[in-house]
């Protein structure tokens, strides 16, 4: 059955794309908001996270989290709310809403879970064994605000 699935991406990030493909691949339909520029409420952030440890709160891709200048072990709800409200680019993507339900991350296990159905998504079939909470320029170090250009031919 397909969903309507409320979900906050950061524009131009290519792993909330492929993630994006893969649910509307499935036939699902997206409501999409900038996650930067959201203007969230604390406890409407807070609802995402449920039950996960905060450490799991973070974008762990994030330039502040992969320095280790944020310390998770002197992190607490509220400053980690406080940190990622100011600078929203720490939050986990993506954020989704699904009847309801509020979840952080792309995790197909939950999403199923959930009654999303994308497991059998054509796209999830072409992206065996690829980290999809990962980012694809992460590897080659290539950031999403690098400016992207194609090469020339010729």
């Amino acid at each position: 059955m397909a969903m309507t699935i409320r979900f906050f991406e950061k524009p131009h990030c290519t792993g909330n794309a492929r993630q994006k493909a893969i649910l509307l691949a499935a036939g699902h339909r997206l409501i999409v908001e900038d996650i930067l520029t959201y203007p969230f409420t604390r406890d409407e952030l807070r609802s995402f996270f449920g039950a996960m440890p905060v450490v799991h709160w973070f974008n762990q891709l994030a330039s502040r989290v992969k320095s280790g200048e944020i310390d998770f072990d002197a992190m607490d709800e509220d400053r980690a709310l406080a940190a990622m409200l100011a600078e929203p680019g720490l939050i986990r993507r993506p954020l989704m809403e699904i009847k309801g339900i509020r979840l952080a991350g792309f995790n197909i296990e939950e999403l199923e879970r959930i009654g999303v159905s994308c497991r059998h998504s054509p796209r999830l079939d072409l992206l065996a064994g690829v980290d999809l909470e990962g980012c694809p320029g992460h590897d080659i170090g290539m950031q999403c605000d690098d400016p992207r250009t194609l090469p020339m031919l010729g």
